[in-house]
């Protein structure tokens, strides 16, 4: 298969290339950067987003297009300047994705765009899943409705749209699990908040397969990419403890978090029970179901 990445060389973005270079796909990564190279035959770096590109001029073919370009919601605070990045980023570059399939002579049959579980707002006592049609109020929730709705208009178009709304992706080397492990790393981890919020997680292995889960099985609308097993903050900060041998002890209060964070606060002192129905019911089997288990992988 031929199939193009935006935002190819970040956190998802990476681990979904080796993934297709590794099946023997061809895999078009789309860059601002002019200096990109790639020694790996099946890898090419198209350039974008420039006044002068036309990346519709360097795809031969293409199968599936992937989306997954916007500003970090995680690398700050939420200040009115980067609420604005984090916002316009995500509809730049999805408004630019749907030109580029506009003019291709052969369009690919599916579009996945990238989304979040943050559409659905915070709550502490309601479980949400792809049937929830209420969405939440706040900023975050705002900003993927609104990212969703761009990429639909891929629809117009004779393609299929699959939005991944991502919980918090577990791994290694990126994402929010290494922030959250190291308090534990220098012996002063524990509650963070009240420790009763939610948090819907899933294994960096588990993202992969389920978007090859959907490209393969022809699938569309949205997907909770979140393991089936959500757990309470508490609960979770004991299994990084048990994993990482070291104590689960000391509370940080949420007014700290507050004065810290702001507004992003929100993501770790309220969260949210979300539930992965339609990966389920489609037939996909997780790989890491279990928190220990996700969590042995990748600490252990």
């Amino acid at each position: 298969m031929f199939i193009a990445i935006a935002g190819g060389t970040g956190f998802i973005g990476s681990a979904l290339t080796t993934h297709f270079l590794q099946h023997g796909h061809t895999v078009y990564i789309f860059s601002r950067g002019n200096s990109e190279t790639s020694d790996h035959p099946n890898l090419i770096y198209v350039k974008w987003l420039g006044p002068d590109d036309h990346p519709e001029n360097q795809i031969d073919r293409l199968d599936v297009f992937i989306n997954l370009a916007g500003e970090s919601i995680n690398s700050g605070r939420w200040t009115t300047e980067r609420k604005a990045r984090i916002m316009e980023t995500r509809i730049v570059a999805t408004n630019a994705v749907i030109d580029l399939l506009r003019h291709l002579p052969n369009k690919p049959s599916l579009l996945i765009n990238a989304s979040a579980i943050g559409i659905y707002g915070t709550s502490l006592n309601e479980t949400f899943d792809e049937q929830t049609t209420t969405y939440g109020n706040d900023f975050l929730a705002e900003t993927v409705v609104a990212w969703e709705a761009h990429a639909k208009k891929a629809e117009d178009l004779g393609i299929r749209v699959a939005f991944v709304r991502f919980g918090i992706v577990l791994d290694k080397h990126g994402g929010a699990l290494p922030k959250m492990v190291m308090p534990y790393r220098f012996m002063v981890g524990g509650n963070v908040g009240s420790g009763e919020q939610w948090l819907s997680w899933i294994h960096i292995d588990d993202v992969v397969r389920s978007i090859q889960f959907i490209i393969t099985e022809q699938l569309s609308g949205p997907f909770n990419i979140t393991a089936p097993t959500p757990e309470k903050m508490e609960s979770f900060g004991k299994s990084i403890g048990r994993n990482a041998n070291k104590p689960h002890w000391i509370p940080v209060p949420s007014f700290a978090l507050k004065i810290l964070l702001g507004e992003m606060s929100t993501l770790v002192l309220e969260g949210q029970r979300v539930l992965p129905k339609r990966l389920m019911d489609s037939g996909f089997q997780f790989k890491y179901e279990k928190l220990d288990e996700a969590l042995k992988s990748i600490l252990g």
